[in-house]
């Protein structure tokens, strides 16, 4: 049986926290939860702790985060489930990504969101069309055909230690879709529900300093990888 363990980077996600770890735990497929403060100012620790998550902390940066929990995962950890922690994923769909990996026939499963159902306002333009933009580039270098860089995902940890993840900010889930693509893992991209937030603020889509910082350090990671 494979244990399956699920990280959750969290800046200032103090109000939907508690909620995205319950729903976590409630579909039982994890007694694994990790939830990764990436230097908050609010109670987001207390609260996922609250919530019998375990909490590590990393330095500001989404990459930053999601190497910290991968660091921290329990030896018994077989597949790894990201998401994020402002309650926008569905975790009802977990059993989805894992499953393919628990049979064997598939090394990494992601999410699609422009696939799936959307709440009105969950997601905007720009995000759409950067997904659907990376997922063409992605097809000519490697011929694997992605729609969306959704966060929710799910990889066998051998084969994300095999991937030497390098990215330290917002390009960490491209890199690992390219270098899942470029290594020849076993991909399969699945439709899965996506939610407005359920509190706080995006640190992405929400200014747009943010979305300029998140395009360029997104772009600089395709050069990068695509170059190697």
């Amino acid at each position: 049986m494979s244990n399956v363990s699920v990280i959750i980077p969290a800046l200032n996600e103090e109000e939907p926290i508690v909620g995205v770890v319950h729903e976590c735990f409630a579909t039982g497929l994890s007694n694994e939860v990790i939830v990764v403060d990436n230097g908050s100012s609010d109670r987001t620790t207390e609260r996922a702790r609250e919530a019998r998550a375990r909490v590590v902390t990393a330095p500001r940066g989404y990459g930053r985060a999601c190497a910290a929990g991968v660091r921290a995962l329990s030896p018994e950890c077989d597949i790894v489930v990201f998401l994020d922690g402002d309650g926008s994923d569905v975790p009802t769909f977990m059993n989805e990504l894992v499953d393919p990996i628990v049979r064997g026939t598939h090394d990494f499963v992601i999410g699609s969101r422009t696939r799936g159902q959307r709440e009105p306002g969950s997601m905007n333009f720009q995000q759409l069309l950067s997904g659907r933009i990376a997922g063409l580039i992605l097809r000519l270098l490697y011929g694997v055909c992605y729609t969306d860089m959704c966060p929710f995902r799910a990889i066998h940890r051998d084969a994300l230690a095999k991937l030497h993840m390098r990215e330290e900010t917002y390009g960490w889930n491209l890199e690992m879709q390219m270098k899942a693509a470029r290594d020849g893992l076993r991909i399969l991209e699945i439709p899965v529900n996506h939610r407005r937030r359920a509190g706080g603020d995006s640190k992405v889509s929400g200014t747009l300093r943010g979305t300029f910082v998140a395009g360029a350090r997104i772009m600089a990671t395709l050069v990068r990888v695509a170059l190697e």
